[in-house]
């Protein structure tokens, strides 16, 4: 196995963990920024009210995207192990 494979299958995986989080970060973006805004508008400035929603939200878009995570893990795999016969030269 050449450096540059290594380097591939690392860039790769790297990848794909970036494009697994980055849909849960923009709901805890979003509902960060809705949460500042309540919380501007009724100058409200207690740490229960901006964690309780925010949480609510990693949880509902967990719930929402998991399948889709899931799915592109599995692929992901099966495609690594699946030509585990190029990395044994």
């Amino acid at each position: 196995m050449t450096p540059d494979a290594v380097v591939q299958i690392i860039r790769d995986a790297l990848m794909m963990t970036f494009w697994l989080a980055a849909p849960l970060l923009a709901v805890g973006f979003i509902a960060g920024i809705a949460v500042s805004l309540v919380q501007i508008a009724t100058s409200m400035q207690d740490n229960a009210i901006s964690t309780v929603p925010r949480l609510l939200a990693f949880l509902g878009g967990l719930l929402l995207l998991l399948p889709w995570m899931l799915q592109r893990i599995v692929s992901y795999t099966t495609v690594l192990l699946g030509d585990f016969g190029r990395y044994a030269h």
